[in-house]
This record gives C-alpha cells, structure tokens and sequence, in this order.
C-alpha cells in the first residue's frame, strides 16, 4: 500500500522518530499550565504559545537549512518524504496547520525539528534506513517532540539558548565521520530528557500504528543508528569511548523501553502493519552518498572540489573529514589540520600580507616568505601557540587561487612530531593544484545502489562491489541492518555504494 492509499483510508496524524531538539529565542507570551491534547498532561510552557512557536520556526528555517549543506535537490524524493511526512501528521493531535519537512543535503546521520512544526531529515539518514516504517519511525518520533510541546517547555524553564545565537537541533547524527558538519551545529545543547525522548517514542509509536506501520521499525532502526554510531568510532579510532555529543549521550533512549512500547500497540491493534522495504528501495536508489559535488569528495587522504576546481593531498596518517566550510584532518598522534578558503576583501592586497594581517591577525608569524606554488602565489609562516592542551607549532600557509580567492592549509602539531612532520605538510602544500575543465567533469560522487542477492552471494563477496576505502564488511552489515554472521537469503535487495 501506498503512502496516497495510506492517507486516504486513514485520515489520522503521523509523527517521526529520530531525535530533535528544538530551539526558543525570547518572546513572552505567558500562558502558564496548560493540558497538551499529545500526552493528555499538564505542562509548563508559559513564554512559549504556539503562534510564536511557528515564528521561531520560521525565522529559524533558512539558517538551520543552511547550516546542513542545504536542501537535497531530488524532487522525486523531496515528494516522497512530503507524502509520508504529511501521512503521520495526519494521525497526530495537529494535523493542521501541515508541517513543512526537509530532506537535508548532508551525509551525517541526522533528523530534528523547530518549534512550529518544521522536521528535517538528512539523506544520510535515509541511507541507513532499509524500508519506509523505520524512515517513518524517525518522522513519527520528530512529530512527537512537536506535539508534546517539549521545546516550549524548555524555554519555559529557561533551559534554552537564545536561537539566534545557536540553531539547535537534534542528532541522531555522528560527529566523528563528519566533524565539520558537527561543527557546525557545535553550539547545540544537550538533548532532550529521557522521560521526554521515552514519550516521543510513545507519540511516535501512536502515530505509527495509525498509519499501519510497523511500531516494531522504530526499534529496529534504533539498533542500526547504534550500531552505525559504535562503526564511526571505530573508522576514527575511538573505539570504546563516547564522545560528549555522541548519539545516545545528546539523546538518551532506552531500545528495551521503546521495543516495548511498539510491541504492545502492535498487539493492540488487528490491522496488519506494513514495513514496506521494496517501496523505500525504490525511492533511495541512486540516492548520493557521502559528499555531495557541492561540498568536494574526500577519498583516502585526497580532496577534490569540481565546482571550484581543485585538488590536494593530505600527509600519510591523516583522515579527512568534510564539510560546509572547511575540511580537516586528524592524525592519531594528535596533529590536526585544516583546508578552507574564502573571497579577497581588498583583491589589491598581496598574499604575504593576507597570511600576516588578515588569517593571521593577532598571531605573531616567523619566518613569512613568499613561495611558488604550482604557479600560484602563495605565503607560508611558522610559530607556536599554548592551549588548554599544550603547545602546539603552527605551520599556516596561503595560496592565491586567482585575483580575488585565496585558500588556506592550517597545520597544527605537537613541538616532538614537528620535526618528522614538516616534510609531509611541505608534501600536501606542493599537491595543491588547479583542475581542468575535463578532469573536474570526471569527478562524481558516491551513490547508493540497490542491487538484489543472488545464490551464492555472501555479505563479504557483496562486499567487493564497495566503492569505500576502508571498513567496507562493517559499513555493507550496518547499511543493510545485518547482524555479524547473518546470512543473505537469495531475492533480498540490499544497498551498496557504487560510483
């Protein structure tokens, strides 16, 4: 069954699981307790009401939208999360005014909403679900945060931020496989309580039932994140630790408490429940995966941007992280680096003086010298800096692009590994080049294909077919929802990443 047909025989509200947070800016309109007709209790939410809990959301959207690489341009797919995003809503306690979903241009895995109705969806999320009741989960679980009011109730406490001064949102997303994109959101505050992430649950899983999904695909979707969050800390060699805004650290959910709650609506209920894999397949195959052309591909230690046409090559140890504004890189001895750019205020102005006066005001550089760089005018400076880890020796060297754009590379190193490092950033400076029209043309991103298990097909020789460079078993299993071990049965479509 359709989401048209769904809607059609149902006519309820539908809610979204995946983990939001929303945000307030000031605004007094005092309303003191009143009964939330989501959860059937009294709630604070005294200097938020509902209209302004629209504006937020309004004026909030742009910047949010913004922040998380943009809208994913499919209209196909923009339609399809429309139609199921409006199906849940339909089964909630506020099906009107519609709500206004996004699908969010960013690989992180991520969904959240604003107050007023606004829910965000990430293609990464989308990626790593396996059929249309787990996305609907995610959805539900959202609409739920909306009903039950839990941002208005915040503010109301005084316990969030001004929204103008940090977009909040929610993170069912990984910090570690794309450090910029969390950076990004960086000011986010912690997550909701586990009482109000239990009750969107709940919310979720009514809205769920409603629209005859299958409860239990919120559970099972919150395995997969868990187990999508436990392989990005091990790609960054953290294994075993849990970053402070880690998955379930910013939004603590209970799987037991949630698999119980969808157990007992589903056997409440007589109607059957759909999960409805071969629709969702359909609908994400060919879907980008991981960088997007706007954002530049990281593959290995190499970065390329075909829009602005260029290309480098990280030093031996580091692993690239991309996003919005910069890239950076880590190397497990503790250096960091950083790649961005940006337009020229004064294009009159040298490159040796941009280094000095502009991305280095305030910083005393030694040793500034004008060098060559694959023809290209560039400026390098050493110094050190102190902390509240120590010293670190800084290397910072600009490269002017053309008239008016200049990039930078940012070298950041412990004083004892300076000396054995020097000669890879001096490496990575001089892999800096220019792209012809023809060679950036060639690039193009990763997509996610759905392709169908035949006899003889094992998760590792499927494995084969991954365009990834590392981890590709553990990525195709967490992909694919697949315990270690389990077997593929001939028939089942499963999803790859294919160039």
């Amino acid at each position: 069954m359709n989401i048209r047909e769904r809607l059609a025989g149902h006519r309820r509200t539908l809610l979204v699981p995946a983990l939001m947070l929303t945000l307030a800016t000031g605004g007094a309109f005092l309303q003191g307790c009143s009964v939330n007709p989501a959860t059937g209790e009294q709630s604070f939410t005294g200097f938020m009401s509902p209209e302004r809990g629209r504006q937020i959301g309004a004026e909030e959207h742009p910047k949010l939208v913004k922040a998380f690489g943009g809208k994913y341009q499919d209209p196909a797919l923009t339609r399809y999360l429309n139609g199921l995003g409006g199906l849940l809503q339909s089964t909630s306690e506020q099906p009107k005014p519609p709500f206004t979903f996004t699908l969010l241009d960013t690989p992180v895995v991520n969904a959240f909403a604003l107050p007023g109705g606004y829910v965000y969806v990430s293609r990464g999320l989308m990626a790593l679900a396996n059929d249309e009741a787990e996305l609907a989960g995610v959805i539900a679980h959202e609409i739920g945060h909306v009903t039950a009011r839990h941002s208005a109730q915040r503010m109301s406490r005084g316990i969030l931020a001004n929204l103008g001064a940090a977009v909040l949102g929610a993170v069912v997303g990984e910090p570690l496989l794309n450090n910029a994109a969390q950076l990004a959101a960086g000011a986010y505050i912690q997550g909701f309580s586990r009482d109000q992430e239990f009750e969107a649950d709940q919310l979720g899983v009514r809205y769920l039932t409603r629209a005859g999904f299958d409860p239990l695909a919120m559970a099972s979707f919150l395995g997969t994140m868990g187990a999508d969050h436990q392989l990005a800390l091990k790609v960054a060699g953290k294994e075993g630790q849990e970053p402070a805004q880690g998955l379930f650290s910013s939004h603590p959910r209970t799987g037991a408490r949630v698999e119980k709650a969808a157990a007992s609506a589903r056997s409440a209920t007589t109607k059957s429940l759909a999960r409805d894999a071969e629709v969702y397949l359909n609908q994400i195959d060919g879907m980008i995966y991981g960088d997007s052309p706007h954002q530049g591909y990281v593959r290995g230690r190499e970065f390329a941007h075909a829009e602005l046409k260029f290309r480098f090559t990280a030093p031996p140890g580091f692993r690239l992280h991309n996003g919005e504004a910069a890239v950076f890189g880590e190397h497990s001895g503790g250096a960091l680096m950083r790649f961005d750019g940006r337009k020229l205020d004064n294009p009159d102005m040298s490159t040796k003086r941009y280094l000095s006066r502009v991305w280095g005001d305030g910083f005393n550089f030694t040793g500034v010298e004008t060098i060559d760089i694959n023809g290209m005018e560039a400026a390098t400076g050493a110094g050190r800096i102190s902390g509240r880890d120590g010293q670190r020796d800084v290397r910072m060297v600009t490269i002017r692009y053309s008239r008016d754009q200049v990039y930078r590379f940012l070298f950041l190193t412990p004083p004892d590994q300076s000396a054995r490092l020097n000669e890879d950033y001096r490496r990575t400076t001089f892999s800096f080049r220019r792209l012809s029209a023809a060679t950036a043309a060639a690039l193009k991103p990763l997509r996610l294909r759905v392709i169908q298990v035949h006899s003889g097909d094992t998760a590792e020789s499927l494995t084969r077919r991954m365009a990834v460079e590392d981890f590709a078993l553990e990525r195709f299993r967490v992909l694919n929802g697949l315990r270690p071990g389990e077997t593929l049965p001939p028939g089942r479509r499963v999803k790859i990443v294919s160039e």
